[in-house]
């Protein structure tokens, strides 16, 4: 299994679903999957295989023995099988803040969306606040998912802003939504 230089802990757990630090072999999947859903994502053409390999590589094998590395992917299993991915992207270290990043596979989109939204929060929650001690996480998601934002208000999660028609669908303009929690606990210790 890969580890993260920067955690003590590597896996997260709550019943049958855990995150560890994202694995080579959920590649292709992961692949898959956001190849489905680009709709949403930052990604701007279909990945092929070779993009996929040269990424993983390139990008992610680099981030295991980086100090601070400037994301912290991880693979969501159930029982095992990989079913989603996600994790703490554009991180600020000096700030402690990071964006929150998570994709499932796309046939449990319709049926058990906010169910695996829910439990990866509570497992990435326990990375950011728990082992990372951040200040704050949050997450930047075009306006186009209106069932990600109950979740993320259930959770404990602010709706901090909207940035008007900053995303074009299709010549259509669409706000971007952001969404903050605050680790109540924090202790700056710079």
């Amino acid at each position: 299994m890969n580890k993260y230089k920067i955690l003590i802990r590597q896996e997260f757990r709550k019943g049958e679903y855990k995150i560890l630090p994202i694995r080579f072999k959920d590649r292709i999947k992961i692949m898959e999957w956001r190849n489905e859903q680009m709709y949403h994502l930052r990604q701007s053409k279909k990945l092929t295989i070779e993009d996929q390999n040269n990424y993983f590589k390139n990008n992610i094998n680099s981030l295991f023995s980086e100090d601070y590395p400037n994301q912290l992917l991880f693979s969501y299993l159930e029982n095992g099988i990989c079913i989603g991915y996600g994790g703490l992207v554009h991180i600020n270290w000096s700030l402690k803040t990071g964006e929150i990043s998570f994709i499932i596979d796309t046939s449990l989109e319709k049926e058990k969306y906010e169910f695996h939204w829910k439990n990866f929060l509570t497992l990435i929650e326990k990375v950011v606040f728990e082992e990372l001690k951040f200040k704050k996480m949050f997450t930047f998601a075009y306006d186009l998912r209106p069932r990600l934002y109950p979740v993320l208000e259930n959770k404990g999660f602010i709706k901090e802003k909207t940035l008007k028609n900053k995303y074009t669908l299709n010549e259509k303009s669409l706000d971007v939504v952001v969404h903050s929690k605050y680790n109540l606990g924090f202790k700056n210790t710079n």
